[in-house]
Protein backbone atom coordinates (compact mmCIF):
# COMPACT_ATOMS: atom_id res chain seq x y z
CA UNK A 1 0.00 0.00 0.00
CA UNK A 2 1.44 3.07 -0.56
CA UNK A 3 2.33 5.55 2.19
CA UNK A 4 0.25 9.35 2.29
CA UNK A 5 2.16 12.08 2.18
CA UNK A 6 2.08 14.05 4.95
CA UNK A 7 0.19 16.84 3.06
CA UNK A 8 -2.88 14.35 2.63
CA UNK A 9 -2.63 12.96 6.36
CA UNK A 10 -3.27 17.06 7.10
CA UNK A 11 -5.92 17.50 4.79
CA UNK A 12 -7.62 14.52 6.07
CA UNK A 13 -7.94 16.19 9.54
CA UNK A 14 -9.43 19.14 8.17
CA UNK A 15 -13.33 19.87 8.12
CA UNK A 16 -13.99 20.60 4.45
CA UNK A 17 -14.98 24.70 5.49
CA UNK A 18 -11.62 25.00 6.85
CA UNK A 19 -8.92 26.57 4.45
CA UNK A 20 -5.32 25.32 4.70
CA UNK A 21 -2.86 27.76 4.29
CA UNK A 22 0.64 26.18 3.74
CA UNK A 23 3.74 27.49 5.66
CA UNK A 24 6.39 27.59 3.45
CA UNK A 25 9.46 29.66 5.26
CA UNK A 26 12.74 27.71 4.38
CA UNK A 27 11.35 25.35 2.29
CA UNK A 28 12.78 24.64 -1.21
CA UNK A 29 11.03 25.27 -3.98
CA UNK A 30 11.16 21.26 -4.66
CA UNK A 31 9.36 21.08 -1.41
CA UNK A 32 6.49 23.09 -2.05
CA UNK A 33 6.09 21.93 -5.84
CA UNK A 34 5.28 18.81 -4.27
CA UNK A 35 2.20 20.08 -2.00
CA UNK A 36 1.43 22.25 -5.37
CA UNK A 37 0.93 18.95 -7.56
CA UNK A 38 -1.12 17.22 -4.36
CA UNK A 39 -3.88 20.32 -5.15
CA UNK A 40 -2.03 23.35 -2.66
CA UNK A 41 -2.93 26.67 -3.98
CA UNK A 42 -2.77 28.59 -0.28
CA UNK A 43 0.82 29.14 1.05
CA UNK A 44 2.03 31.48 3.34
CA UNK A 45 5.45 33.35 4.51
CA UNK A 46 6.30 35.00 7.36
CA UNK A 47 9.06 37.31 5.57
CA UNK A 48 8.85 39.61 2.38
CA UNK A 49 12.03 39.31 0.82
CA UNK A 50 11.55 35.19 0.95
CA UNK A 51 8.02 35.48 -0.44
CA UNK A 52 9.23 37.79 -3.15
CA UNK A 53 11.86 35.32 -4.45
CA UNK A 54 9.62 32.06 -4.27
CA UNK A 55 6.93 34.08 -6.13
CA UNK A 56 8.70 34.16 -9.41
CA UNK A 57 9.61 30.28 -8.87
CA UNK A 58 6.21 29.24 -8.48
CA UNK A 59 3.51 28.82 -10.46
CA UNK A 60 1.39 32.06 -11.09
CA UNK A 61 -2.28 30.66 -9.69
CA UNK A 62 -0.35 30.35 -5.85
CA UNK A 63 -2.41 32.68 -3.69
CA UNK A 64 0.40 33.82 -1.67
CA UNK A 65 -0.37 34.95 2.40
CA UNK A 66 1.99 37.31 4.10
CA UNK A 67 1.37 35.78 7.74
CA UNK A 68 4.36 37.15 9.99
CA UNK A 69 5.39 40.96 11.19
CA UNK A 70 4.73 42.76 8.39
CA UNK A 71 7.14 46.24 8.04
CA UNK A 72 5.61 49.84 6.82
CA UNK A 73 8.57 49.65 4.30
CA UNK A 74 7.64 45.99 2.43
CA UNK A 75 4.41 46.83 2.13
CA UNK A 76 4.76 48.32 -1.37
CA UNK A 77 6.31 45.15 -2.77
CA UNK A 78 3.61 42.97 -1.56
CA UNK A 79 0.28 45.04 -2.98
CA UNK A 80 0.42 44.32 -6.93
CA UNK A 81 -0.56 40.55 -5.89
CA UNK A 82 -0.67 39.42 -2.37
CA UNK A 83 -4.11 37.60 -1.68
CA UNK A 84 -4.17 38.05 2.08
CA UNK A 85 -2.31 39.79 4.85
CA UNK A 86 -3.25 38.85 8.14
CA UNK A 87 -0.94 40.44 10.22
CA UNK A 88 -2.57 44.19 10.37
CA UNK A 89 -1.30 44.87 13.64
CA UNK A 90 -1.03 48.83 13.77
CA UNK A 91 -3.18 51.74 12.10
CA UNK A 92 -0.11 52.68 10.56
CA UNK A 93 0.67 50.23 9.30
CA UNK A 94 -3.00 50.01 7.67
CA UNK A 95 -2.37 53.53 6.68
CA UNK A 96 0.60 52.55 4.42
CA UNK A 97 -1.15 49.36 3.08
CA UNK A 98 -4.04 51.75 1.67
CA UNK A 99 -1.92 53.98 0.38
CA UNK A 100 0.15 51.52 -1.50
CA UNK A 101 -3.04 49.99 -2.41
CA UNK A 102 -3.87 53.28 -4.08
CA UNK A 103 -1.10 53.19 -6.29
CA UNK A 104 -1.85 49.74 -7.56
CA UNK A 105 -6.00 50.74 -7.93
CA UNK A 106 -6.25 47.41 -6.00
CA UNK A 107 -8.33 46.70 -2.80
CA UNK A 108 -6.35 44.21 -0.21
CA UNK A 109 -7.95 41.70 1.66
CA UNK A 110 -6.27 42.18 5.59
CA UNK A 111 -6.94 40.43 9.03
CA UNK A 112 -6.39 42.17 12.02
CA UNK A 113 -3.83 40.28 14.41
CA UNK A 114 -5.26 39.99 17.93
CA UNK A 115 -2.80 39.56 21.08
CA UNK A 116 -3.92 36.78 23.06
CA UNK A 117 -1.13 35.05 23.31
CA UNK A 118 0.87 35.05 27.20
CA UNK A 119 3.90 35.65 25.17
CA UNK A 120 5.70 39.09 24.74
CA UNK A 121 7.82 38.37 21.99
CA UNK A 122 4.22 37.72 19.67
CA UNK A 123 3.03 40.87 17.86
CA UNK A 124 -0.90 42.04 17.59
CA UNK A 125 -3.36 44.49 18.69
CA UNK A 126 -5.51 43.94 21.96
CA UNK A 127 -8.67 42.98 21.41
CA UNK A 128 -10.38 46.51 22.72
CA UNK A 129 -7.69 48.03 20.05
CA UNK A 130 -9.40 46.03 17.31
CA UNK A 131 -12.63 47.00 18.64
CA UNK A 132 -12.08 50.94 18.55
CA UNK A 133 -10.77 50.43 15.23
CA UNK A 134 -12.95 48.18 13.04
CA UNK A 135 -16.51 50.22 15.15
CA UNK A 136 -15.42 53.74 14.61
CA UNK A 137 -15.04 56.07 11.18
CA UNK A 138 -11.18 54.75 11.49
CA UNK A 139 -11.90 52.00 8.46
CA UNK A 140 -13.74 54.88 5.90
CA UNK A 141 -10.19 56.71 5.88
CA UNK A 142 -8.86 53.37 3.94
CA UNK A 143 -10.76 52.80 0.81
CA UNK A 144 -8.13 50.53 -0.55
CA UNK A 145 -8.39 47.82 2.75
CA UNK A 146 -10.89 44.99 3.39
CA UNK A 147 -10.70 43.48 6.67
CA UNK A 148 -11.80 39.72 6.53
CA UNK A 149 -11.36 38.80 9.84
CA UNK A 150 -8.30 38.14 12.42
CA UNK A 151 -5.65 36.37 13.04
CA UNK A 152 -4.56 34.90 16.25
CA UNK A 153 -1.33 33.28 17.55
CA UNK A 154 -1.52 30.57 20.80
CA UNK A 155 0.73 30.48 23.38
CA UNK A 156 3.37 27.99 22.75
CA UNK A 157 2.45 25.73 25.56
CA UNK A 158 1.67 22.01 25.86
CA UNK A 159 -1.36 23.75 27.94
CA UNK A 160 -3.92 22.51 25.71
CA UNK A 161 -6.49 24.46 28.59
CA UNK A 162 -4.62 27.80 28.40
CA UNK A 163 -4.61 27.27 24.22
CA UNK A 164 -7.87 26.74 23.97
CA UNK A 165 -9.12 29.95 26.10
CA UNK A 166 -6.79 32.01 24.31
CA UNK A 167 -8.55 31.11 20.82
CA UNK A 168 -11.84 31.24 22.69
CA UNK A 169 -10.83 35.03 23.28
CA UNK A 170 -10.31 35.66 19.28
CA UNK A 171 -13.32 33.62 18.81
CA UNK A 172 -15.28 36.62 21.28
CA UNK A 173 -13.73 39.14 19.30
CA UNK A 174 -14.96 37.70 15.71
CA UNK A 175 -17.87 37.03 16.62
CA UNK A 176 -18.51 40.47 17.89
CA UNK A 177 -17.04 42.33 14.93
CA UNK A 178 -18.94 39.66 12.89
CA UNK A 179 -22.06 41.68 14.17
CA UNK A 180 -20.84 45.30 13.62
CA UNK A 181 -18.66 44.90 10.90
CA UNK A 182 -19.99 47.18 8.03
CA UNK A 183 -19.39 46.73 4.17
CA UNK A 184 -17.04 45.81 2.38
CA UNK A 185 -15.70 44.41 5.77
CA UNK A 186 -16.75 40.81 6.67
CA UNK A 187 -15.77 38.93 9.45
CA UNK A 188 -15.39 35.63 7.04
CA UNK A 189 -12.04 34.32 8.04
CA UNK A 190 -11.18 33.25 11.53
CA UNK A 191 -6.92 32.63 10.91
CA UNK A 192 -5.84 30.39 13.87
CA UNK A 193 -3.78 27.38 14.49
CA UNK A 194 -0.52 25.85 13.34
CA UNK A 195 1.14 22.35 13.23
CA UNK A 196 1.06 22.60 17.11
CA UNK A 197 -2.43 23.55 17.94
CA UNK A 198 -4.47 23.51 14.71
CA UNK A 199 -7.18 20.63 16.42
CA UNK A 200 -7.46 23.14 18.88
CA UNK A 201 -7.98 25.51 16.87
CA UNK A 202 -10.63 23.92 14.91
CA UNK A 203 -12.69 23.47 18.32
CA UNK A 204 -12.95 27.03 18.39
CA UNK A 205 -14.26 27.77 15.61
CA UNK A 206 -11.23 28.26 12.88
CA UNK A 207 -11.64 28.65 9.28
CA UNK A 208 -8.25 28.96 8.17
CA UNK A 209 -5.11 27.19 9.91
CA UNK A 210 -1.07 27.98 8.81
CA UNK A 211 0.27 25.18 8.95
CA UNK A 212 4.12 24.22 8.07
CA UNK A 213 6.57 21.58 9.33
CA UNK A 214 3.30 18.54 9.56
CA UNK A 215 2.70 18.80 5.79
CA UNK A 216 7.04 18.29 5.53
CA UNK A 217 7.22 15.31 8.05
Amino acid sequence: MKELHPFDCVKKTLPADVTLVAVSKTRTIEEMMSLYQAGQRDFGENRVQELMKKKDQMPKDVRWHLIGHLQSNKVKYLVPFITLIHSIDSEKLLSEVNQQAKKQNRIIDCLWQVYVASEETKHGLLPIEIEQLHTSDTLHKYPYIRICGIMAMGTLTAESKQISKEFAQAKKLFDMLALRSLQPHEMRILSMGMSNDYPIAIEQGSTMVRIGSKLFE
